[in-house]
Parts: structure tokens; C-alpha cells; sequence
């Protein structure tokens, strides 16, 4: 959750917080902080809950994390070729302009060229 704040700044942040609200108002807040967190997850879950249901038992295998952007993004953009499951070891990839591909061997003469019907 924190993979980008460092502990200096975390604690920079306690001590603004500190200075701030005071020693004494600060236990109640972290308090009400929690409860409203713990509020929004309950919230979330009910939802999630009650999306399921009103889907029906045709989608109770939908895993809704799959849908989240981050997880689209991370899982089709950012996986690394080497993670292609489809990927033949023994064959070499070259390199277009920004993305890699099989190289084709060539034709055998006579041979017609491929197509595809739902291109053309």
C-alpha cells in the first residue's frame, strides 16, 4: 500500500499530524479514521455482495479483481514477452518498431501465400 512512501516520509507525515491536531484530539481521529475505513470496506463488500446475487448463479465464477483497470493494464500491457505461453523457444523473434514477432519462414515454391477471410 505504501510502495512509494519511504519511512521518512511517513513519519514526517505522524509528526505534520502531531503539530496539527495536538496529542489530544489525535487518538479520537485515528479512531474515526478506522471506523470510516472499516464503514467503506463493509460498503464495498455489500456491493460486491449484492452484484453477484442480482447477476445470477451464470456469473458466480466472475472474479471482479480481473476487472479492476489496474489489474487489466498490468496483466495485458506490462507482462514481459517471456510470459507468452505461446512462445516457441526454438523459434527466434525479431523485432518490428515496437513490437516483437515471429519470424515467418519463407514459402515453399508453388505454395500459396496465407490469408485471412475475415480480414479481406
Amino acid at each position: 500500500m505504501f510502495s512509494s512512501i519511504g519511512w521518512g516520509e511517513i513519519f514526517v507525515l505522524g509528526m505534520l499530524a502531531l503539530i496539527i491536531f495536538g496529542p489530544e484530539r489525535l487518538p479520537g481521529l485515528a479512531k474515526d479514521a478506522a471506523k470510516a475505513l472499516k464503514q467503506i470496506r463493509e460498503t464495498a463488500q455489500g456491493a460486491r455482495n449484492q452484484l453477484k446475487s442480482e447477476l445470477g448463479p451464470e456469473f458466480a465464477d466472475v472474479d471482479l479483481e480481473s476487472l479492476n483497470p489496474r489489474t487489466f493494464v498490468r496483466k495485458h500491457l506490462l507482462e514481459g514477452i517471456d510470459d507468452d505461453p505461446f512462445a516457441d523457444d526454438d523459434e527466434p523473434l525479431t523485432t518490428g518498431r515496437s513490437v516483437a514477432v515471429k519470424a515467418q519462414k519463407p514459402l515453399a515454391e508453388g505454395e500459396p501465400a496465407p490469408y485471412d477471410v475475415d480480414a479481406t
